[in-house]
């Protein structure tokens, strides 16, 4: 018990660190034009939600419209704190914050989300849910996307919603038009295992990196190219460095709303059942803007001289089949069962595989 207190405080002082090393490096607040209409300082329960991304990016700005509507209905009661830009640090060491109670939720990214919640993979694999319309179909069939959604509840954390941030593909500093040219290229991607396997199954050459790390690497070379979303490069500035986007679409970039299981337990029922449909409604409404969204970055950035290419049908068939390894390696962690799991398919995986090719 002493050992988990002492982890407890360690993790609050390293909140507390980081946002003081924030806001001496930043100066004013760089939230400043997000700040909420109303008084926060008499909600009876506050709730730290972290995000790594900028708000520019729809799917993070979630967390500052569930913000208000959360306190319009539940008339001032609930306070979700939102704190993205990655304020208080790396998604990894955030994950055990949240999981230890230190902090309450998480947008979290669904390429990080895997090192708790190895189910939320499947979102992950290349060329699974690969589109807009797949991923609102995956999210309409209600039994296995709850059944995606608990992923982490064997460590602690529900997972209540997701919203997106587009189409993943490789913004590099030189062109990139075929799997030779891109297997010259250094990739950055997120610490995740899912997608550091599909590099290495298509033969290039994947750097893990944790994403406030990434401007200076792009910068000095470290890295030659990103394993990302064009509006995500273009909105924090990547695209002054890496001048290149190479559409392969294989898969969405999404964030995952987890929260602490415990907190929002302790909530009375009138009041957690209120944050869950917030969560829920402004999430629903959230994705409908994220395609437009997306193309308005593109044009954007087409405009500021970025090119876009896409690889010829018959190499993207070749990245489509070599993929199959990564299917075959992380089957087994995204089909476990755990003892909250109230769907038990035999295989989750070929579930939602035959389920999107109907």
């Amino acid at each position: 018990m002493r050992i988990r207190t002492v982890s407890s405080l360690l993790l609050v002082l390293t909140v507390a660190v980081s946002m003081l090393a924030f806001s001496g490096l930043a100066g004013a607040s760089a939230l400043d034009k997000w700040k909420p209409d109303f008084d926060p300082s008499g909600a009876k329960y506050k709730c730290i939600v972290s995000n790594v991304s900028t708000p520019a990016l729809v799917g993070t700005h979630a967390g500052f419209e569930m913000r208000d509507e959360l306190w319009k209905r539940t008339n001032g009661q609930i306070y979700i704190d939102f704190k993205p830009l990655s304020i208080l640090g790396g998604e990894v060491e955030v994950l055990n914050m949240l999981q230890m109670g230190a902090i309450q939720g998480m947008g979290v990214s669904s390429v990080a989300s895997t090192n708790l919640g190895p189910r939320f993979g499947i979102v992950n694999l290349p060329f699974l849910v690969d589109s807009f319309e797949k991923l609102d179909k995956f999210i309409s069939n209600e039994k296995l996307f709850n059944h995606f959604l608990n992923a982490m509840d064997h460590q602690g954390i529900t997972g209540l919603d997701i919203t997106g941030y587009g189409n993943y593909g490789w913004a590099t500093t030189e062109p990139v038009k075929s799997i030779e040219d891109a297997k010259k290229i250094k990739f950055r991607t997120a610490e995740a295992a899912v997608n550091q396997l599909s590099y290495r199954n298509w033969g290039f050459n994947p750097v893990s990196m944790p994403w406030p790390d990434v401007q200076v690497a792009l910068k000095q070379g470290v890295i030659t190219g990103l394993d990302h979303t064009p509006a995500v490069c273009n909105l924090t500035k990547k695209f002054e460095v890496a001048k290149y986007f190479t559409q392969i679409n294989y898969a969405q970039g999404l964030f995952i709303w987890i929260f602490n299981k415990a907190w929002l337990a302790s909530l009375p029922d009138d009041l957690r059942q209120t944050f869950i449909e917030t969560v829920h409604d402004v999430c629903a409404a959230n994705r409908e803007k994220t395609a437009a969204w997306e193309e308005d970055n593109i044009e954007a950035a087409k405009a500021a001289g970025v090119e876009f290419f896409q690889l010829p049908e018959a190499q993207m068939e070749i990245l489509k089949d070599q993929s199959k390894d990564t299917y075959e390696k992380y089957a087994g962690e995204i089909n476990k069962l755990y003892p909250g799991d109230t769907y038990k398919p035999d295989n989750f995986l070929k579930e939602v595989q035959d389920f999107l090719s109907e």
